[in-house]
């Protein structure tokens, strides 16, 4: 992890990118952003209504945009699932801030997963939760500076070693 004064958490849909991200604005005393959240208010409509009456192409297009528009500091950013589909997004993402991967393990997202069909997840129609999670593990790790097993943490306890590694590598010769 570099020292950057944002931290951006990527993963699937399920991982927890959302409410990991608000435990950690709150330790860190900073703000929170959630892309898919920016996307809708200035969009004034749901991702799913965006894919469906545009295509998941055009929301992936539309994250993007919002993404590389973002120009903030000390701040939490939970991103859309599919924010690593574009290059750009992320090496901008990768400039502003820290850029945290929560690994989860596939059954374990089933689990937590029960609205796949209406979510609002940009993926083709022919396309099962199995094949984007595959299709996405390479581009996580890809762009994740730190990856971070989130299979037996609770979301509390991830947010803290995310937390404690920030706060180690951004005090005065802090190192990790």
């Amino acid at each position: 992890m570099n020292k950057k004064n944002n931290i951006t958490l990527i993963g699937m849909p399920g991982a927890g990118k959302s409410t990991i991200g608000i435990i950690l604005a709150k330790y860190l005393s900073f703000g929170f952003i959630d892309t898919d959240v920016l996307i809708q208010i200035n969009h004034q409509k749901s991702l799913q209504q965006i894919m469906d009456e545009t295509g998941y192409l055009n929301l992936r297009k539309i994250e993007e945009n919002e993404i590389v528009k973002i120009n903030i500091e000390k701040h939490i950013i939970a991103t859309g699932g599919s924010a690593v589909y574009s290059e750009k997004a992320m090496q901008h993402l990768q400039r502003i801030s820290a850029v945290i991967f929560l690994e989860v393990e596939y059954e374990a997202l089933k689990k937590r997963i029960h609205n796949y069909k209406t979510r609002g997840i940009a993926k083709s129609d022919t396309q099962s939760f199995r094949e984007l999670y595959d299709e996405r593990q390479m581009l996580y790790k890809k762009y994740g500076e730190v990856i971070i097993d989130c299979g037996a943490r609770d979301q509390e306890e991830i947010a803290e070693i995310i937390s404690d590694r920030y706060l180690a590598i951004n005090r005065p010769g802090g190192y990790y």
